[in-house]
């Protein structure tokens, strides 16, 4: 019986065994066949796009866009217009030799700024209607035709008696800047190192201020050994050049009221000029124009300083070259006559008729604007070779120009 019993047990301990190794223990070690071979498909790789890439590699992209499709890319997004208005877009594009001198002239309209760029021997206009809800229709007509301009790159900033405003060229675009921290009419003003500088135009103050586009603040850097009024301002190699003018009420009659200023005995600063080292701070010692005269017109080109002085009979074209004394902080030029404009016989220095120096790059651009004179056709337009030392006639200017604003951009 208990045999029995036992071959039962035994049965069913040999049956229980067997079945158990019928599966595989996870304890144990099993053999891994490779997997079969799959199917080869086409994935796609991931996909970069043009805003995931880093700043210097789009710009190196945009540098590169012909000039027309600038303003386009700035309405792309807010990083592209960034990127645009950059320091290192300008240099790019300058390496390339995508960058231009030319001159731009802006007039006011009743639907907005005019704007005139001189190439290839021909005026080509176009026209922008800026927002006229920061300043007034009247208040924009006398800042364009009162106001001094300068450039940076490819901005141009006219600034007038308490308003300052920006047009790009690049995105056909107008901003309003910070005012002068004293009103000014008549004034010098320029821009160098990337800053604009301004002196003279006012009875209350010597103060030249500088203006910086980056964080659109003027502030006042120094004082002026005089005080000018219908002074001309140009810049040379760091040099701020405050020229010409009338002197007006001296630094001890700032308390005079105003009518006293005016009948004050204006000395005439018409050929003397200051200059203004705006790196270091300092003015340096020059000479005036020789054999005197009226200062009419002033330029920089090709490194040196042009202007255009008149004695009412005769006018006399002369280049002034700043030489540095090294260790002083001071200094002097040279000056030296050149070819004069052939101007028409009939024309004048007069209270109607105006001259401006626009330089570009190795060129002097010589403009007659306002009022017709004595039969002088309106608009007339010189160009001067400064290689050459040769004047020949440029492209007219066209009537809506008449009374406009003229500067030089590289753009």
């Amino acid at each position: 019986m208990s045999s029995e019993r036992e071959r039962e047990s035994c049965n069913s301990r040999h049956f229980t065994w067997l079945m158990k190794s019928c599966f595989p223990s996870p304890n144990d070690a099993v053999a891994k066949l490779p997997s079969p071979p799959q199917p080869h498909t086409n994935t796609p790789a991931p996909v970069t796009t043009l805003s995931s890439l880093p700043d210097d590699i789009v710009l190196d992209c945009l540098s590169r866009v012909p000039p027309a499709s600038l303003s386009a890319l700035s309405l792309v997004c807010r990083r592209w217009s960034r990127l645009l208005r950059s320091p290192a877009f300008s240099y790019l594009r300058r390496r390339l030799h995508l960058l231009r001198h030319t001159t731009v002239v802006l007039a006011a309209t009743d639907i907005g700024l005019s704007v005139a760029t001189l190439l290839d021997a021909a005026w080509l206009p176009s026209l922008l209607v800026p927002c006229f809800d920061a300043i007034s229709l009247h208040d924009f007509h006398f800042l364009v035709t009162h106001a001094r301009a300068c450039s940076i790159g490819p901005r141009i900033y006219l600034v007038g008696r308490s308003t300052t405003l920006q047009y790009d060229t690049w995105t056909a675009s107008v901003s309003m800047g910070a005012s002068t921290v004293f009103p000014r009419k008549k004034f010098a003003l320029s821009s160098a190192a990337g800053k604009i500088y301004v002196a003279g135009g006012s009875s209350r103050t010597a103060a030249v201020e500088e203006y910086d586009p980056e964080t659109d603040t003027w502030v006042v850097v120094s004082n002026a050994p005089r005080m000018r009024y219908g002074c001309l301002g140009v810049s040379v190699d760091g040099i701020f050049y405050v020229i010409g003018g009338l002197r007006i009420c001296a630094s001890t009659q700032n308390l005079l009221p105003r009518a006293s200023c005016r009948t004050e005995a204006h000395a005439a600063y018409a050929s003397s000029m200051d200059l203004f080292d705006v790196e270091a701070r300092v003015w340096l010692r020059s000479r005036t124009v020789p054999n005197g005269g009226c200062v009419v017109a002033a330029c920089a080109a090709a490194g040196r300083l042009y202007v255009l002085t008149s004695h009412a009979v005769e006018f006399s074209f002369w280049s002034f070259h700043l030489r540095r004394k090294s260790g002083s902080g001071k200094g002097f030029g040279e000056w030296s006559r050149i070819k004069s404009p052939p101007l028409p016989a009939q024309v004048r220095v007069d209270t109607r008729m105006r001259f401006n120096f626009v330089g570009i790059g190795d060129k002097v651009v010589l403009i007659q604007s306002l009022n017709e004179v004595r039969g002088v056709k309106e608009g007339f337009v010189l160009v001067y070779d400064c290689a050459t030392g040769e004047w020949e006639r440029g492209a007219d200017l066209p009537d809506v120009y008449r009374r406009a604003t003229y500067v030089g951009v590289e753009c």
